[in-house]
């Protein structure tokens, strides 16, 4: 259909990612991220169309997914929150075909971007799940059923009025910790100097997880994460990268 023909008020995408994929279900809270609304181009909407019924859905909450069936592999998977235009995934995901990412944002035109790049570069391991990852974790992923997980540059909420906005705090850790596998690791990374304090300090101080630095302190970027287009941008301004990797630990609280 196109856009000249599509009826008004009509949704651009009918088979892609719902505006409200959990539609109200679930209880209001303060949430870490805020939908954005920019244009989708012309090739980012030609994937959504072809790709989103293979390989996206929606976050709603009503099943708890079978990943091997998902990717259709056993393949070990890690989970990405927040993947912004996609770059870094669809790289990370060229360069280590035998791992699963599980990528969520609720970025249209992201998505369709993510799925172009994994559809053009021949890639079969990436899914893109559209909506909140909270709910995707507490909802619809079972224990210890991932091999890791990535929040790269999440909004850091600067102002103090906003900090509990930001994703990493104690209550989202006891959640992520029991769906991941023993020893998996938690991999952030953030440009924003207060903001990696808040991480540290949070992660250091949980009991499901432990520094994979002897040291207690950030970690060097590993060689699999690339530099990102946003995390150029935030170099040239001056500002420092501070990448953590935790680990889970053997027996979390929250199982």
């Amino acid at each position: 259909m196109s856009e000249n023909s599509r009826p008004k008020g009509a949704p651009r995408f009918p088979e892609g990612p719902a505006p409200d994929p959990s539609g109200g279900r679930f209880e209001r809270r303060i949430r870490s991220f805020t939908p954005r609304r920019s244009r989708v181009t012309t090739a980012q909407g030609d994937a959504l169309r072809r790709l989103w019924p293979k390989w996206g859905f929606d976050i709603d909450g009503q099943r708890v997914l079978d990943l091997a069936e998902l990717f259709g592999t056993e393949a070990p998977v890690v989970l990405e929150i927040g993947f912004g235009m996609g770059e870094a995934t669809a790289q990370m995901a060229a360069a280590d075909p035998g791992t699963c990412i599980l990528a969520v944002d609720v970025h249209t035109p992201g998505q369709g971007n993510l799925l172009n790049l994994a559809d053009r570069a021949g890639l079969t391991n990436v899914r893109v799940a559209n909506g909140d990852a909270v709910i995707l974790l507490r909802e619809m992923l079972a224990p210890e059923s991932l091999d890791g997980a990535r929040v790269y540059f999440p909004d850091p909420w600067p102002k103090a009025r906003h900090h509990k906005r930001r994703l990493i705090q104690p209550d989202f850790l006891t959640l992520l910790a029991p769906r991941l596998k023993p020893g998996a690791v938690l991999h952030c990374a953030t440009d924003w100097e207060p903001y990696a304090e808040h991480m540290l300090e949070v992660l250091t101080a949980h009991p499901d997880f432990e520094n994979t630095q002897e040291d207690g302190g950030y970690a060097p970027r590993p060689d699999f994460r690339p530099l990102t287009r946003f995390e150029g941008q935030g170099l040239r301004k001056g500002h420092v990268v501070h990448d953590l990797l935790f680990r889970r630990a053997a027996a979390p609280s929250g199982a």
